[in-house]
């Protein structure tokens, strides 16, 4: 496992990035669950409007010390003023904590640095502190949970894997498609209608698969979408795997 860390000053604390889940609480690494135990304050993302944490959820059954939690409650809002203000008065806050000499631990679903908040905070946080120690664990990303949740191999020979947001327009998802061997397609939200409706004009949806909240309570896992209801499976923690052309087997029949 590769560790990122920075030349320490004396006196300050440090700041560790987490990736929890997505799902199963065995899916935390060994050392990024010493970290956590270390911890003097754990920093607990949840987005405005859910009752708890995903985060929170990913670590269910692990013993540590929850007294040490800090709620943090994030708007993503559109304006990025407002998100810019935001990720100011976190890191300041963090800033406080470190130049207390505290060990900091910041969790995140998923990988750490793969479309992430932490990675605003950890460049907010080394703008204020350029000498404080930052550690950075790599998490499991959703797609990789996805793929193992459901046999799906993310790419075969010189297959070319796209990771891409989804986009607003079916036209340039459609051009997307046909110019990658596979597109793993995150941040779909309320766009899954028209995107399975685009898979199956393709052609493509029977060698498809979504996953939505994988291990965790309302998991959707599926291979073939033509028959996929968006309206029943949209929601948060969702990952499309898109497959232009169906596997090639390499075995003896």
């Amino acid at each position: 496992m590769t560790v990122i860390e920075t030349t320490a000053k004396p006196g300050l604390g440090t700041l560790t990035g987490i990736g929890v889940g997505p799902g199963p609480a065995a899916y935390l690494p060994l050392a990024a669950l010493a970290a956590l135990r270390a911890a003097d304050v754990i920093y607990l993302p949840r987005a405005r409007g859910a009752a708890q944490s995903v985060a929170l959820q990913c670590l269910e059954g692990i013993d540590f010390d929850c007294s040490r939690l800090r709620e943090i409650e994030f708007n993503m809002d559109p304006d990025r003023d407002v998100l810019r203000s935001h990720y100011a008065g976190l890191a300041q806050e963090l800033a406080a904590e470190l130049q207390a000499g505290k060990a900091l631990a910041y969790l995140t679903i998923g990988d750490t640095l793969t479309y992430s908040t932490y990675g605003y905070v950890l460049a907010a946080v080394r703008d204020l502190l350029p000498a404080c120690v930052c550690k950075t664990f790599p998490g499991i990303t959703s797609y990789a949970a996805a793929a193992a949740a459901l046999h799906w191999p993310l790419g075969v020979g010189k297959e070319r894997t796209l990771i891409l947001p989804c986009p607003d327009e079916a036209t340039e998802l459609r051009r997307e498609i046909e110019t990658h061997d596979i597109v793993v397609l995150m941040k779909v939200g309320e766009r899954l209608s028209w995107v399975l409706a685009l898979l199956n004009e393709m052609g493509i949806a029977a060698h498809c698969a979504f996953a939505r909240r994988i291990g965790l309570p309302g998991e959707v896992l599926q291979s073939g979408l033509a028959q996929l209801d968006a309206e029943q499976a949209s929601g948060y923690l969702a990952t499309l795997l898109i497959r232009k052309n169906a596997i090639e087997k390499r075995h003896q029949p």
